[in-house]
């Protein structure tokens, strides 16, 4: 059989359209000197998909091929910094929530939550010393999840710091996702977490944002039935973790590593999005433009 006329697949890395249209809007505007202008800015597309080639691939910046076009390593580098500064990664992630609830596709019936070790190679602010990794440097990136596992919020800490220390932060966290008419959702009704989050004193403050938690006691037997409904934050980790630079944390500004934590998350709720009924992705686009 002949197979040369099928179409090669996108790269992951490879901006569509509707992304890019989705993106484009939420970058500060740079306006050009016009004394003395220098060297013409990289186009905005090409250097964010040479950062998405980054975040995908794990490779050094200084290694980013040329011949791809994206821009040298520190151009991209040096507009992933200024759009973070800027905080286009949290608007991103925002943006695509709404498109998501607009389109009926996120629960808020429930969250879950959990951490995940990685190692720091390099050390910087928000590491420790793991307590899983034989006290090697590493950090931690906590996760909330919808009922489906959407990443509705992620943040980083030092390897030696508990889950438990994060549960709140986690909870205001979570944006106020709009995309229906009234009061944006920001609360889950419920919280699921593990045994790490066991303590009276964190039901109670759970209690007062007005979320419910269920949380596994220290203890009891393994099979409590919270794990049939608790997996999908873990099948959200494999999904950040796919993209090889989140796997090792190899920034020493943790700023950085942030925004690519962030924008892993917004990866996800993209691909969520666009694996969406069509008729359900024009309900959304209609929802917002109201």
């Amino acid at each position: 059989m002949i197979r040369g006329c099928e179409v090669a697949r996108p790269k992951p890395w490879e901006v569509e359209d509707e992304l890019w249209a989705v993106f484009e809007p939420l970058l500060p505007k740079v306006e050009r000197r016009t004394r003395h202008p220098g060297r013409k800015r990289h186009p905005d597309r090409l250097v964010f998909q040479g950062i998405l080639f980054v975040l995908h691939t794990g490779i050094a910046w200084e290694h980013l091929p040329q011949e791809l076009g994206f821009g040298s390593g520190m151009t991209c580098w040096r507009r992933l910094a200024e759009w973070t500064e800027a905080g286009v990664w949290p608007r991103l992630h925002e943006v695509l929530l709404a498109k998501l609830r607009s389109a009926n596709a996120l629960d808020f019936s429930r969250a879950a939550v959990d951490g995940s070790h990685i190692r720091a190679l390099k050390g910087g602010s928000k590491t420790g010393p793991s307590p899983v990794d034989r006290g090697r440097t590493g950090s931690k990136h906590h996760l909330i999840t919808d009922a489906t596992g959407i990443p509705l919020a992620a943040t980083l800490t030092g390897g030696n710091r508990n889950d438990i220390t994060q549960l709140i932060p986690l909870l205001q966290a979570v944006p106020p996702v709009r995309g229906k008419r009234g009061r944006p959702r920001r609360r889950p009704n419920v919280v699921l977490g593990d045994r790490g989050y066991d303590h009276d004193k964190y039901r109670r403050s759970v209690w007062n944002f007005g979320v419910k938690p269920l949380i596994a006691r220290r203890g009891t037997e393994h099979g409590s039935g919270l794990g049939t409904e608790r997996w999908v934050v873990e099948r959200a980790f494999a999904h950040l973790h796919w993209f090889r630079r989140l796997r090792i944390r190899w920034e020493i500004r943790d700023d950085i590593h942030e925004a690519f934590l962030t924008l892993g998350c917004a990866l996800i709720c993209w691909r969520r999005l666009r694996a969406l009924p069509s008729d359900a992705v024009s309900q959304s686009a209609a929802a917002s433009r109201l």
